[in-house]
């Protein structure tokens, strides 16, 4: 995952143009993507696809041609989405369109202009204060043009057609935990989910902040009803402990899965409640869908110094923090693909375990006791209206016991779901 984000890395991305195609593309060399091409003045929803911007070049050369701010150093240098310019002007007057960031004087910012005409720089504190008065050599090397938004999806086929949307953007250039390490941790998922056949269908979502997941929705309302689960992933590389944001809904099933796979697993973590702002949670949880997304992250958006600075960059994320987020996803997920809810077929009285063999089987284990439990639970609360989860939360079992339990129960008949 680390080396993917290496290649990742360099790209200048933003909400369209050739740097979102090019991520997919090393994306398209770990799984099969359908990408998809919306052209520019689409409706989509409230909001319409803007123009293509695409960036060349750029640069500020001081009076002695110096260049003091400089495109092919960083991407973060350029304001997204600037308008081109090509011009000579004093000190004073460029001064109004540099971004800094006093407090971190040897930090970059990352900044934007999607949908108002603007140009700029974005540059360290300290080196705006070594810049000499007189006339600069402005230029920016760009083209907003009509062209398209770019986005794809992978699909992992499972035992029913019911999916889980797992979305991640790739709108941000040179930003290794905002969101590359997202767009990592759920390639690699996206791959160990296809080891097995899973119960869900997974739907993988690779497309821009915001506008891509707006156009998603836009473009896929007909069959949004699909989506019974689903999870943002951001800011999935950073040292920082994991937290899980609540779906608007607040009472999801994907609210009660990933809290319970934290808490079991004796993580540093913290439970966050829904509010309107952060990533595409919002957009899929805005009230004329609610669907139960919630959205998973490390340090939580906004939430560290470096956010959205060059301070986010490969030192700051590690592979065990992503490996780590990795591991939570998976377990949380194949929680999520056992959660049933099974009926006794038996419910007079207690079924004879010992004569199907279902006592026997517990013979060798260590933890017989502990397993017969699990079958007595899951046959007193099998009425159709409770979960494993619930059964297990309830009876202070671990999951995996009641969950194994329940599969043998219906493998005797006992049971069926």
């Amino acid at each position: 995952m680390y080396a993917l984000v290496e290649r990742m890395y360099p790209l200048c991305r933003s909400i369209t143009g050739d740097g979102v195609r090019a991520t997919l593309k090393i994306v398209g060399e770990y799984l099969p993507l359908q990408v998809h091409e919306v052209p520019t003045g689409t409706q989509v929803l409230d909001w319409t696809v803007p123009q293509e911007w695409n960036i060349r070049d750029a640069y500020i050369a001081d009076p002695a041609g110096n260049r003091v701010v400089d495109f092919a150093a960083s991407s973060l240098h350029v304001l997204g989405y600037s308008v081109p310019v090509s011009a000579t002007m004093p000190l004073a007057e460029l001064r109004s369109h540099l971004h800094t960031l006093p407090d971190h004087p040897s930090w970059v910012p990352y900044r934007t202009s999607y949908y108002k005409p603007d140009w700029g720089f974005c540059l360290a504190q300290e080196t705006l204060d070594t810049l000499p008065d007189g006339e600069y050599e402005v230029r920016i090397d760009s083209t907003l043009a009509d062209g398209h938004l770019t986005y794809a999806e992978h699909l992992v086929p499972g035992q029913v057609a019911d999916e889980v949307l797992v979305s991640c953007h790739v709108c941000h250039p040179s930003l290794a935990n905002d969101n590359l390490a997202g767009i990592a941790v759920a390639t690699f998922l996206a791959r160990a989910l296809a080891e097995r056949t899973p119960y869900y269908t997974y739907r993988f979502l690779f497309a821009p902040g915001t506008i891509g997941a707006i156009t998603w929705l836009a473009r896929n309302g007909e069959r949004v009803d699909r989506v019974k689960h689903g999870l943002v992933l951001a800011c999935a590389g950073d040292r920082g402990s994991l937290t899980y944001k609540r779906s608007r809904r607040g009472d999801a099933e994907i609210d009660r899965v990933l809290p319970h796979v934290l808490a079991a697993s004796e993580r540093p973590h913290h439970v966050a409640e829904f509010t309107p702002y952060g990533y595409d949670e919002r957009q899929f949880c805005s009230p004329g869908f609610d669907l139960g997304v919630g959205s998973l992250t490390r340090t939580p958006y906004a939430g560290y110094p470096e956010y959205h600075t060059s301070a986010d960059n490969l030192d700051f994320v590690s592979p065990e923090a992503m490996a780590d987020t990795l591991a939570v996803c998976r377990e949380a997920f194949a929680v999520l693909d056992r959660n049933r809810r099974y009926l006794n077929l038996s419910p007079y009285g207690e079924p004879q375990l010992g004569r199907r063999g279902l006592y026997d089987a517990l013979g060798g284990r260590s933890d017989a006791k502990q397993a017969q439990m699990a079958m007595l639970w899951v046959l007193s609360l099998s009425d159709g209206e409770h979960s494993v989860l619930d059964i297990a939360e309830r009876s202070g079992l671990p999951f995996d016991t009641v969950a194994e339990a329940a599969g043998a129960l219906h493998g005797a008949g006992l049971i069926k779901a």
